[in-house]
């Protein structure tokens, strides 16, 4: 008899065993939630929903804008009558950067030229006016450029932590249900400290795409900023002189 009960004990707590590792899983973690865990969890869902919101959207806004940036430029020097290439650039879409600069180039060089000899005129030059409007109109671009990389950041620093808060929570209730029951068996420590770690892997989830589409999307940015400093200079050489600079002209 004492051999059967010994016996019985071991597979009795391998029996217990496999139901604890049964439950330490996503569905079970849900249903055991509080209200810090439910914070935690509700507020990773939505930096995720947001990072891959704007990782979709600057993908595509990119992918715009690298199909079209040579073509736009590229017309805009190969038309010979400065006319057409002002009237081509006015037909881009309003998202197109390279043709919103060109036409502030061109509104500000015929805006000092209908007030020539004004005040105007006189307070600055026509390159110095051509000049503003070409930073302002090249800042005003960059600016858009940077749309949802704030949030990229952001998500991307924060989300690890965020996690590391929801599986410190989980194991400070851990140790709780264990020094109340004085189980320290793997059926009281294995489910509530395995489901708390979901927690930092969920935000590291949430991060490691946040930060590295934040990552390719400045380094993206850098480049198209340096097309639009090489795009100003030519156009404020156009516009300032009223004619094109032989090669240099074309990006």
């Amino acid at each position: 008899m004492l051999q059967e009960t010994a016996a019985a004990a071991p597979a009795a707590a391998g029996g217990n065993n496999a139901a604890a590792l049964q439950q330490m899983g996503f569905d079970h973690l849900i249903q055991n939630f509080d209200a810090v865990g439910w914070a935690v969890f509700l507020t990773l869902s939505i930096m995720s929903v947001m990072s891959w919101y704007w990782i979709i959207i600057n993908v595509i806004k990119n992918m715009r804008l690298r199909s079209r940036a040579d073509r736009v430029v590229d017309t805009f020097w190969e038309t010979p009558n400065a006319q057409d290439a002002i009237r081509f650039m006015e037909e881009q879409p309003k998202w197109e950067p390279f043709s919103k600069i060109a036409l502030d180039a061109a509104q500000a060089a015929a805006h000092h030229s209908r007030h020539e000899g004004s005040r105007l005129a006189e307070s600055l030059s026509r390159s110095e006016f051509v000049d503003r409007a070409l930073r302002q109109a090249v800042t005003r671009e960059s600016l858009r450029l940077e749309d949802g990389l704030t949030v990229l950041a952001t998500v991307g620093s924060s989300a690890p932590f965020v996690g590391l808060l929801g599986t410190v929570w989980g194991i400070y209730h851990a140790l709780i249900k264990i020094g109340s029951s004085g189980d320290a068996s793997i059926s009281a420590v294995a489910g509530p400290v395995g489901e708390a770690l979901i927690m930092t892997a969920i935000g590291l989830f949430t991060a490691i795409p946040a930060l590295l589409a934040y990552n390719a999307f400045v380094r993206s940015n850098r480049v198209t900023n340096n097309q639009f400093d090489t795009f100003a200079h030519d156009l404020h050489d156009f516009f300032a002189t009223g004619a094109r600079v032989g090669e240099g002209g074309k990006n």
